[in-house]
């Protein structure tokens, strides 16, 4: 048994995508991250860097497992069962290409394109500015790479997917039509059963957090970017 700590967040849902689509035993703990319960000893001891999502494999190499960070989730996963990450070692290669770059570019600029537009207390122009020109960059990129290709790792669907899917929510909605060949990835996407059942994740808070949430409070601001998530521990 995997336990996923985590909720509606992008993060979240592309491992959950993964342990779906891997036919792997799990549930969901749910983390509500706007109440801080990324913040309490109990989950610190998990990940001491407090973001989700974390898993606890229960069967993993020596025992209990206990791992942080997307990218290295996702790569512990394929190797767990073998599957979505090619054999063919340019080809695996390839794939892990694009999954850092979503781990260190689409994730990140996403999200501070979604902090400032929506969360920022004060309007910062210059940062609306730079972060949304750059999403509009790594968008390019990607329908560039997905009219060369089928998907992202090349003809084989693979964790590079899982990885991107959950960032473009929005995205696919607000800029549908301006980016033909990440309309038919996502569209191609969704039509897979996991993938539209983890997309449902955490599904306790009907929104998600890069897309703007009602009733953003100061105190939430403190929890995840202030005084509480900079507190020592």
């Amino acid at each position: 048994m995997i336990t996923l700590y985590g909720g509606p967040t992008p993060n979240a849902r592309k491992i959950a995508i993964a342990l779906l689509e891997m036919g792997l035993d799990w549930r969901l703990e749910y983390i509500d991250i706007l109440a801080g319960d990324q913040l309490t000893p109990e989950f610190l001891a998990l990940n001491p860097n407090n973001k989700t999502p974390v898993i606890v494999d229960e069967d993993g190499p020596a025992g209990r497992f206990v791992l942080w960070e997307t990218g290295a989730i996702l790569l512990y996963l394929a190797e767990k069962t073998g599957r979505f990450v090619p054999l063919d070692p340019a080809k695996r290669a390839i794939c892990w290409q694009w999954l850092m770059l979503q781990v260190s570019g689409i994730g990140p600029m996403f999200g501070q394109e979604a902090h400032f537009t929506h969360y920022a207390k004060d309007r910062h122009p210059y940062a609306i500015e730079r972060y949304s020109r750059e999403v509009e960059r790594l968008m390019r990129v990607l329908d560039q790479r997905l009219g060369e290709a089928e998907w992202l790792a090349g003809d084989e669907y693979s964790i590079a997917d899982m990885a991107t899917l959950p960032f473009l929510r929005r995205q696919l909605i607000d800029k549908a039509g301006r980016y033909p060949n990440v309309d038919r990835w996502g569209a191609a996407m969704l039509a897979r059963p996991a993938v539209a059942e983890g997309m449902t994740t955490g599904t306790a808070r009907a929104e998600t957090i890069e897309g703007g949430l009602t009733g953003f409070t100061d105190e939430h601001r403190s929890i995840l970017w202030g005084e509480r998530q900079h507190a020592p521990r």
